[in-house]
């Protein structure tokens, strides 16, 4: 499928009611969930604008616990997988959600047959508000993450995963973390790919993301250079501008 456009909608995760415990996910084990609120598989130029992804009545948050984990009953609220490519998702709010994001859902060769060379996305002027982690995680893409509001709270593990083959960009974002959280948890490294992270500020401080991940987890050092520079961007405003204009504009219901 090509040219689509999703725009202005509220979307609440589907609920799993019967997730499945895999001992093997991690170190402890995990639950896993199935359905995804929104998946773009296998389509080309596809723009998701001033949508509103919530968990409505169900945030993780007010899940329990089981085997020592969450009782995950949601997957992804969004994910790009499939060679799917040229996707753009802008002034959506993407809030209290666990695994949120994903682009490329396997790093095996025979799972991602099409995904080398594609996976291009871009994302900005989003919230990204009380989430946990994948904001997005990537493989084998080129994204371009920029001008875009990452507020993090109680439970926050990461914003933007580095997997295998990507080529991730994150410029001009503005991270709002709460009292605790460390700006080098921002980063996450699953495998070894390069990226670049400049000009975004930390609560109002402009950081070098790449840097303060390295001093503090030194055994996951991360290389600066995505070896692209995106073209296809529109006006890019300065990072502490950010909070503003997106808590202005962003979601559903906001079109201007």
């Amino acid at each position: 499928m090509d040219d689509v456009i999703i725009r202005n909608l509220t979307l609440e995760s589907p609920l799993d009611c019967f997730p499945q415990w895999d001992p093997t996910d991690g170190d402890q084990g995990n639950w896993n969930s199935e359905y995804d609120t929104a998946v773009v598989h296998g389509s080309t130029h596809v723009w998701l604008d001033h949508n509103t992804f919530t968990d409505g009545e169900h945030p993780d948050s007010e899940a329990p616990t089981h085997f020592g984990m969450l009782y995950q009953q949601h997957d992804g609220e969004l994910d790009i997988v499939r060679g799917a490519n040229y996707v753009t998702a802008s002034w959506n709010v993407f809030t209290e959600h666990d695994k949120t994001i994903l682009i490329g859902n396997s790093d095996s060769e025979s799972t991602a047959v099409g995904d080398q060379g594609r996976l291009k996305a871009t994302f900005h002027h989003n919230l990204f508000d009380g989430l946990v982690e994948r904001a997005p995680r990537v493989r084998f893409g080129q994204v371009d993450v920029y001008n875009n509001h990452f507020v993090a709270k109680a439970g926050y593990v990461y914003s933007l995963g580095i997997g295998k083959e990507s080529q991730l960009v994150a410029e001009h974002n503005a991270f709002t973390l709460a009292k605790g959280v460390s700006p080098a948890t921002v980063l996450k490294k699953w495998s070894e790919a390069p990226l670049t992270a400049a000009h975004n500020v930390v609560n109002g401080v402009r950081t070098d993301l790449i840097a303060v991940h390295n001093a503090e987890i030194p055994a996951e050092t991360l290389r600066s250079g995505a070896g692209w520079t995106p073209t296809l961007r529109t006006a890019v405003h300065p990072a502490r501008s950010i909070p503003f204009l997106v808590e202005h504009g962003a979601g559903a219901g906001r079109i201007r």
